[in-house]
């Protein structure tokens, strides 16, 4: 009888006789190495992590392979672990299993501070969301899912002020400014969406159009609207969520590539003509992280020269691991930090 249930990482089921050799050919099918298994992730939240792709139905089928130890019939195998050459580590290196992240809220980190959050409603924006207000702060979430907002702002027993707004309205900032009394102390520029990874001979006019809208325009008007506060106050933090895409050209399609590229332009140009007040600017670039964020589809060209590239990715994180990573420069913690861009990728930047 097998342990492996939905919750159980999906590092643990390519070692089942079974349902590993399904996972393996899987992964293969889609040009992918067994590297991309090794991931700390329950197995069912691949399901929103995946975008549709690894869809609920497939959880099932996996864990009745691992229970009966059949294969189902119709689906892509690989052979077993074991039945080809291992890559061997250095002669004399013990390689252990590495260990598991457990988030550590720091009590009061936010206390008495007021935090604004875009795309508060899910991901890495609600990760970030939920932690400042568990550390004491209160968060003006931001996002265009009322219901997602509502759902936030009924874990926080009034900490968390939802803000239904879509940030590319010029009257969103005011919003924003109106539901934070006119004091934010620190802004995190979460929201974002995704390109179809086109290139740039593919590129339609409405999805660049709109991720520059959200990627690029929004950041700089919810910026625009709060930095003559914090100039006033003396201080104030912002990070501007950037994007694996910030950092390389093979990470996504042109679109969101150049906002992301950007984004970094924009932050690095504000910390330096702040340096001094008070005022910080720093960026995170998280890598693949399961947050289910939608993909537009994908471009016969552009999709095909990324999805290369992806194999490299060293894995999935957990939204609550970049967003560990913004809490920290959105903090009082990240004094003498100005202009950084910090990948938050798991090494995939250095690959």
């Amino acid at each position: 009888m097998s342990n492996l249930t939905p919750a159980s990482p999906l590092r643990d089921w390519p070692a089942d006789p079974a349902a590993g050799q399904v996972l393996r050919g899987l992964s293969a099918s889609r040009g992918q190495g067994e590297q991309a298994l090794a991931l700390g992730l329950p197995l069912e939240q691949l399901v929103q992590a995946s975008g549709g792709t690894f869809p609920r139905e497939l959880v099932d089928v996996l864990v009745t392979a691992a229970e009966t130890g059949r294969i189902p019939e119709g689906l892509p195998t690989a052979p077993p672990a074991g039945t080809a050459p291992a890559e061997e580590p250095d002669p004399g290196i013990e390689i252990g299993t590495p260990e598991q992240w457990t988030e550590q809220i720091t009590p009061g980190r936010f206390d008495g501070q007021t935090v604004v959050v875009t795309g508060a409603a899910s991901g890495i924006g609600r990760a970030v969301a939920s932690r400042v207000r568990r550390e004491g702060g209160r968060v003006i979430a931001v996002d265009v899912s009322a219901d997602g907002l509502a759902a936030l702002a009924a874990e926080s027993d009034g900490a968390v002020v939802p803000v239904t707004a879509d940030i590319t309205a010029p009257e969103s900032a005011d919003a924003v400014l109106a539901a934070a009394d006119g004091r934010v102390d620190a802004l995190a520029n979460v929201a974002g969406v995704m390109d179809d990874d086109a290139a740039v001979h593919e590129v339609d006019d409405t999805i660049w159009e709109r991720v520059m809208r959200i990627n690029v325009d929004g950041p700089m008007r919810l910026m625009r609207a709060v930095v003559p506060g914090m100039l006033a106050a003396g201080g104030g933090r912002i990070v501007n969520v950037v994007s694996e895409a910030a950092l390389r050209g093979s990470a996504a399609g042109a679109a969101y590539t150049t906002s992301k590229h950007a984004l970094v332009g924009l932050t690095k140009s504000s910390a330096y003509q702040y340096a001094g007040t008070g005022v910080q600017v720093n960026a995170v670039a998280p890598g693949a992280v399961a947050t289910g964020i939608r993909v537009p589809g994908a471009a016969p060209y552009g999709s095909v020269r990324t999805a290369r590239m992806r194999v490299a990715i060293p894995g999935l994180a957990t939204a609550e691991e970049p967003a560990a990573s913004i809490t920290f420069l959105l903090s009082k913690d990240a004094v003498n930090i100005n202009g950084a861009i910090l990948p938050s990728d798991g090494g995939w930047s250095v690959a």
